[in-house]
């Protein structure tokens, strides 16, 4: 029952939030920030319980709830979580609550009229259950219903409270962008699922990676494997089905950037994994070298479309693209090693990708713009923990060794250099020759960005201006991300540990 209260909790807050009844502007707001603080607390607290509560022995699904939902279709409301699962849960509990903090002193605005204070908030608290939702459902159906929720919540957040207050028409374009895009790659998605389910006579997930295709012939496999990885691949984004994702991020107000980035671009990679590769294995197998093919191309397109940006927000919305290719590239791999790589590739973004958001909006807000020529040098003169934390966050996502970044990367290189025994090992090689190409790009724009903001004289137009340096809301809301970066970096074996059971179910033991 955990895991139904864990939806439930963000659902009643949301309602609650969304139709409180009248009274004053001011006290509406702080009645939407007191219910966006307590009922995401609440879900973390949730999740916390569930994680404390979780047999690390078993690999199979735990803490289930099963339920007939529609029994002429063999529909069930069916939630369960392993190791696999168990780590996002936790994390989009705990950033959905970060960006509460962060919405408790500072609320994006926007135009008369388009978005009030408690309606960011109640879509933020919508967001979270379809994201959570997708998460822990074991049903198709189900699984695909929750990966569409998150849709409308995001594109109001995006058209409404994205941009600048008075001109929202590249917002309101992005968002219509980030819809088109996503909805294209749902039908894919849902097509894919259909086939699969009428083939094998069943929507149950967990029925489905036990049979590891059985029952399914090649051709099926093959063509629901490429249906359904379209459908993932706009989500995660790949390389070319990525563009989307920049003028998003660019125009999404702070929170919604770090939930993009931190969460939902998540889902499409955990979809590769929870169903795509272990329900279809051999249409894996055939397509997976197109797959890792694709993820290389984005790892360099990514790192040298982010030595082109000029400004902040973009350079790292381009940096997601790459990042995510090493996830595609492990996944791509089929061997327990690669997927493991990614999943931990995947915690490791969302961690330090919401750390880098975060503190590109704290920079936006203070400087009033996030273009790197005119926010010029020498912000550790004018906000010495700002830039410090600045650096931490792009050293780790650079990938340094014993921060979070360095494994996800590292294995998933690693797992190319030995792929499944299927799959053709030179042409995985070079993948692995080009993926490292592309961490040494990742490593020098993100240097590059330190030596033209952090580092060198204080620009000319700064010199008599005073920044606040990191505020109390700012440090509640980061220093948790700063701590799990450190944490996981030096002890990865916590979380390689957790994935690793459940990965070798879902290969079928390999």
């Amino acid at each position: 029952m955990i895991l139904t209260a864990m939806l439930v909790v963000p659902f009643v807050g949301a309602v609650l939030t969304l139709f409180s009844p009248g009274g004053s502007p001011p006290r509406l707001t702080r009645l939407a920030r007191l219910h966006g603080l307590f009922f995401s607390a609440v879900t973390l607290v949730l999740a916390v319980v569930a994680a404390a509560t979780f047999d690390y022995g078993r690999r199979g699904p735990q803490l289930g709830f099963d339920h007939t939902w529609a029994a002429s279709i063999g529909l069930r409301f069916h939630l369960g979580v392993d190791g696999i699962s168990l780590p996002l849960v936790v994390l989009t509990a705990a950033l959905t609550f970060l960006c509460m903090i962060y919405t408790a002193r500072v609320l994006p605005a926007a135009d008369e009229g388009a978005g009030s204070p408690r309606a960011l908030i109640g879509l933020i608290l919508l967001l979270e259950v379809g994201m959570l939702g997708t998460f822990v459902s074991l049903d198709l159906v189900l699984f695909f219903v929750f990966f569409e929720v998150v849709l409308v919540p995001m594109y109001f957040v995006i058209a409404h409270w994205g941009g600048s207050p008075g001109a929202r028409e590249r917002a309101r374009a992005a968002a219509n962008k980030f819809i088109l895009y996503t909805l294209l790659g749902s039908g894919f998605l849902l097509v894919g699922i259909l086939l699969i389910a009428v083939n094998a006579h069943t929507l149950d997930m967990t029925t489905l990676a036990a049979r590891h295709g059985a029952g399914l012939s090649h051709n099926v496999q093959l063509a629901a494997f490429g249906l359904v990885a379209i459908g993932f691949a706009v989500k995660t984004p790949m390389w070319p089905l990525h563009t989307w994702l920049p003028d998003a991020h660019t125009e999404a107000p702070t929170v919604g950037s770090v939930l993009l980035a931190g969460v939902l671009l998540k889902m499409g990679t955990y979809g590769f994994v929870r169903i795509a590769v272990p329900d279809v294995p051999e249409g894996a197998r055939v397509l997976a070298p197109w797959l890792g093919l694709l993820a290389v191309i984005g790892i360099i397109y990514g790192a040298l479309a982010c030595l082109a940006q000029r400004e902040l927000k973009r350079m790292i919305a381009y940096s997601s693209i790459g990042h995510m290719g090493f996830v595609l590239l492990g996944i791509a791999t089929l061997t327990p090693v690669g997927v493991n790589a990614a999943l931990f590739g995947n915690i490791a973004h969302g961690l330090i990708t919401g750390l880098l958001f975060f503190v590109a909006g704290a920079i936006k807000e203070r400087y009033g713009t996030g273009d790197l020529d005119t926010l010029g040098g020498g912000m550790l003169a004018k906000a010495p923990y700002l830039a410090s934390i600045l650096t931490f966050a792009a050293v780790a996502s650079l990938g340094l060794p014993g921060l979070a970044g360095f494994w996800g990367e590292m294995l998933a290189l690693l797992g190319a250099y030995q792929p499944h025994a299927g799959l053709p090992r030179a042409t995985y090689v070079t993948f692995m020759a080009l993926g490292g190409l592309g961490a040494v790009l990742t490593a020098a724009y993100f240097l590059r960005l330190l030596s033209r903001v952090t580092h060198g004289a204080v620009a000319e137009r700064w010199v008599r201006t005073r920044f606040a340096d990191v505020r109390a809301h700012e440090l509640l809301a980061w220093t948790p991300l700063i701590t799990a970066t450190l944490f996981i970096g030096l002890w990865p074996k916590t979380l390689l540990d957790l994935t690793d059971g459940a990965v070798r179910v879902l290969l079928g033991g390999r």
